[in-house]
């Protein structure tokens, strides 16, 4: 029996998901499902529409056997920690034939080409990455660069560097390919070639629209209503997850739910204090203090952090990373290729079941039913990274409509979703 590994934060799940779900059992011929997915705050430094129970649900109710949290500390870093640490739960509990992503290029064999370059680091090509570095540039664009001399430098001119790496799809799939050649994993790496339109597309386009779309879509009605345009884009599932949890006061959450919180521990702060926090490095602490002095909204307060070199992006994970307590010191402990993880269940169905013996028998790192059976855990690393998921959570909840759902301690009295 075959298992495929999926990645994903199904922000919500939508018909695309599902599309690349269906063709990755086709392609891998597997015939179980495991899927390792962002918890509560997702890589863009943002929180989820709806919590991570919910999210589970869907995957759970649309062909996902078995549903694992990636843990905060990848789960809301750059592309390379975001995917080496969801590429290493996948492999460390045995029980993963296959890895199967969505790419905008669809060639496996020219993105595993640019894999293996970032994998070995080619010592010309660190100089031409620290070269573009030193001319000011954010890492994302640097590396383009340096990768595209490196390529013109060994003459690699059938690969389109440029190209593949302009579209974010391919970036993940590249460091996902990355990550296993790292862990020398036997996973088998497939990809999906994306359909319809850009991930970061911000309008609904049909059938297949991007999540960042519906996300605008529901942003945008008021009350936020699950209309006939939401039901052409999502699988009904999906829908029906989204209305109990907006009719129960639990969503739709948004980053600018958060703009009083992060703001006033902001102004709180001594520009020193700040610096401890994850992603605030060379000077920007002072920044950060002086636009959360004058923002009044969340996008101001974003736009007045953002330069050259820090990306929208990067700045909402510095900002996320400040509201949940992650520190730069969690990052290099918590983030690491070589960093113990754990496998934490957030839901399962019948035969998810049957993987979950499979993995207590062949799995090298602990299966997490109950968090409150490992917060007290003598491994500092697994603990640390259980306190910041319990935190993130009390945090996240106060993003919610409905008072009566804000309790903290959420992380210990939801149970795992069976379906």
């Amino acid at each position: 029996m075959k298992v495929l590994g999926l990645i994903a934060e199904y922000n919500p799940f939508h018909n695309g998901h599902l599309y690349h779900l269906e063709e990755s059992k086709k392609l891998s011929g597997a015939d179980l499902v495991v899927c390792v997915m962002s918890g509560n705050f997702i890589q863009r430094g943002e929180p989820a529409i709806v919590n991570k129970w919910a999210r589970a649900k869907m995957a759970l109710s649309q062909g996902a056997d078995l549903v694992i949290e990636l843990p905060l500390a990848c789960a809301m870093a750059s592309a390379e920690y975001f995917a080496s640490g969801a590429v290493r739960i996948l492999n460390d509990i045995g029980i993963v034939d296959y890895i199967c992503f969505g790419s905008e290029h669809g060639d496996i064999k020219e993105l595993d080409s640019i894999a293996q370059i970032l994998a070995d680091e080619p010592a010309s090509y660190k100089s031409f990455l620290k070269e573009e570095l030193g001319k000011g540039l954010s890492y994302p664009a640097a590396r383009e660069s340096a990768l595209k001399k490196y390529a013109a430098f060994k003459a690699m001119s059938d690969i389109n560097i440029s190209e593949i790496i302009a579209s974010s799809n391919n970036i993940l799939g590249i460091e996902y390919l990355k990550a296993l050649k790292r862990i020398k994993s036997s996973i088998t790496p497939l990809t999906i070639k994306r359909i319809s339109n850009d991930y970061n597309t911000e309008n609904i386009t049909g059938s297949i629209s991007s999540a960042s779309s519906i996300r605008k879509y529901i942003s945008t009605s008021n009350p936020p209503s699950l209309d006939d345009v939401l039901a052409m884009t999502l699988p009904k599932a999906s829908t029906d997850v989204l209305f109990e949890e907006f009719h129960a006061g639990r969503g739709p959450v948004f980053k600018e739910d958060f703009y009083p919180v992060v703001t006033s521990l902001i102004r709180k702060m001594a520009p020193e204090q700040l610096k401890e926090f994850a992603y605030v490095s060379e000077g920007l602490e002072n920044r950060i203090k002086s636009a959360a002095d004058a923002a009044g909204t969340y996008e101001e307060l974003v736009d007045g952090i953002c330069t050259k070199r820090y990306t929208k992006t990067r700045v909402q994970r510095m900002l996320m990373g400040i509201l949940t307590g992650i520190t730069s010191e969690d990052v290099n402990m918590l983030s690491r290729f070589d960093s113990p993880q754990y496998a934490r269940v957030l839901g399962f169905n019948s035969k998810g079941k049957q993987l979950l013996s499979q993995i207590k028998k062949k799995s090298s790192i602990p299966l997490v039913l109950k968090t409150a059976d490992f917060i007290k855990s003598c491994d500092p690393i697994l603990k640390r990274k259980l306190e910041l998921e319990s935190l993130s959570t009390d945090l996240y909840v106060m993003g919610y409509k409905n008072p009566a759902s804000r309790k903290a301690g959420q992380e210990f009295t939801q149970s795992i979703i069976i379906v």
